[in-house]
């Protein structure tokens, strides 16, 4: 009995090593989840093609014919697609996923947004771990990287000063990027057409830039001047290059545009000059949204910056000072024209009076029977609107965005639902990309679409195993229903969630079931390679 039981046992494990030796004891192994029948954009860029996905834990573990496969949950998308969770590459939603109201990033999941990448324009905290901390206190519905700040840094150590920081205070601005990204911030991001990031030289930049390329980290950038204000939109491109290429890291032109109508068409220059330096060697991209207008703060927009030196206070003084508010006035006309003029300029939010939320500049001083400059300097005394300016050309937005080398960001931020008047970018730049560009107006292809949300952004921010669906790779996944696909928010009433996104997966969880969101927190703070 004992011989019989002896060899049946040999014969058993004879099977069991030879399954396993083909892969059919895997086969056999039931998957948590099998998305089955989809049309599959894998990211790459290549067009869709059918296939099955199989998820186990927060990993993609198979893609292809997976007929004979069992799942704890199968689901059959034939007629949808399926591509990579999309990747918001510039948003300023540090401050909005660190609450617990808005942490689980509900008008990021309904545009199909698995992660998002903070800090940009030289903006958000210093203390990159901290922030992390507090990103994680209340869960996170989609994945973050963390960028630091240029502005932020030189704010902390020099102020608002308008001068080059002395030695010492460079090395002290070198350390505190330096334990930003030992802390895990993936570059950092500079504002220089903000105070005070304005006030810094491109050498400040640079050694900066070299202490981030240590580190493999890369620099986005809201470029100096995208208009004619300062050196002009051709040479605020051409400092960026010129820090990547001394500084040997990758540059990024962030929301690229050509701001007014004084430079309406100098895309195909913009263009040029990034061609010219990819060809040298060097790695230049550019993120953008698909929109003609875009968001800041009416001060940021008209006041010269060498009137915001030294802060709100020094630039109250000088209000009162009728000689330089003389000087500030004629420069915020000039600034006002660059931006098409009062009545293209629309405000989105002031706490001081609400009731100009909605209405143009022009709309608020013909209220007031007043000049719109001086509307305008009547509201800078009182506070800091912010607006969005209509200053884009559709030709530009279209040259921008056939380019190779463009990834998709919103430049938008985490809003309260239904307070004042965001830019509805914040709700609706993914599927407005698709739907506009990609079927409404045959600009570019679905799979060029999704490559520029997703492996693209992946790749130039090197955010290792997401952005791409393949074996191994996270379980960060989006199915949409082309058809359906749509952005529903606007100017007037930007609080609208985008439509179409029938399934997200964030690591492998569902934070949207069927076009339900599901509550789940299944985010993380991104760590850098």
């Amino acid at each position: 009995m004992s011989r019989r039981l002896t060899v049946l046992t040999g014969i058993l494990l004879a099977l069991v090593m030879g399954c396993a030796a083909t892969g059919a004891l895997q086969v056999q192994q039931p998957y948590d989840l099998l998305i089955r029948g989809g049309r599959v954009l894998d990211g790459t860029g290549n067009p869709w093609y059918y296939a099955d996905l199989a998820i186990t834990g927060d990993r993609i573990v198979a893609l292809g014919d997976l007929a004979s496969a069992r799942a704890e949950r199968i689901m059959d998308v034939g007629g949808l697609y399926v591509a990579p969770g999309f990747i918001d590459v510039h948003i300023h939603a540090g401050a909005g996923l660190a609450t617990s109201e808005r942490s689980p990033a509900l008008p990021l999941l309904a545009q199909g947004n698995t992660s998002v990448v903070i800090g940009p324009c030289g903006s958000g905290p210093v203390d990159i771990a901290g922030q992390r901390d507090r990103l994680l206190k209340d869960g996170l519905g989609v994945n973050v990287a963390q960028f630091i700040g240029h502005n932020s840094v030189r704010q902390m150590v020099i102020g608002s000063e308008d001068r080059a920081p002395t030695r010492a205070e460079l090395e002290e601005m070198k350390a505190l990027v330096r334990q930003a990204m030992e802390d895990g911030a993936f570059g950092i991001s500079t504002g220089t057409f903000y105070a005070p990031g304005s006030f810094s030289e491109t050498e400040e930049l640079v050694e900066l830039a070299r202490v981030v390329a240590e580190y493999g980290g890369v620099h986005e950038s809201h470029i100096r001047d995208e208009s004619d204000y300062t050196v002009g939109l051709i040479a605020a491109v051409d400092e960026l290059i010129q820090i990547s290429r001394e500084a040997r890291l990758t540059g990024i032109v962030s929301h690229i545009k050509a701001l007014g109508p004084r430079v309406w068409g100098f895309s195909e220059a913009v263009v040029n000059r990034i061609e010219l330096a990819r060809a040298e060697g060097l790695e230049i991209f550019a993120d953008q949204y698909p929109y003609e207008a875009s968001s800041t703060g009416l001060s940021a927009a008209l006041l010269p910056r060498w009137a915001q030196a030294g802060g709100r206070s020094e630039m109250q003084q000088r209000f009162e000072d009728p000689t330089t508010m003389a000087r500030i006035r004629e420069a915020m006309l000039e600034n006002m024209e660059r931006r098409a003029g009062a009545a293209r300029i629309m405000f989105s939010s002031f706490r001081p009076d609400s009731s100009i939320v909605g209405k143009t500049l022009q709309q608020v001083a013909d209220e007031r029977g007043m000049e719109p400059v001086d509307a305008a300097i009547e509201l800078l005394r009182q506070g800091g609107p912010s607006i969005i300016s209509f200053n884009m050309n559709e030709a530009d937005i279209r040259t921008f965005m056939r380019q190779p080398w463009t990834m998709t960001g919103s430049d938008g931020s985490l809003p309260r639902m239904n307070v004042g008047t965001p830019h509805p970018r914040s709700y609706g730049t993914f599927p407005r990309k698709i739907r506009k560009y990609v079927i409404e107006e045959d600009l570019i292809d679905l799979a060029t679409a999704v490559r520029s949300m997703t492996s693209l952004s992946a790749t130039v921010f090197n955010i290792t195993d997401r952005g791409v669906l393949r074996a191994g790779a996270f379980a960060d996944v989006v199915v949409f229903d082309l058809d359906r696909l749509r952005d529903t928010a606007n100017y007037q009433q930007p609080h609208q969630l985008a439509e179409g996104i029938v399934y997200v997966i964030v690591n492998g969880r569902f934070a949207i079931d069927d076009g339900e969101f599901t509550g789940e927190l299944a985010g993380r703070v991104l760590s850098r390679p």
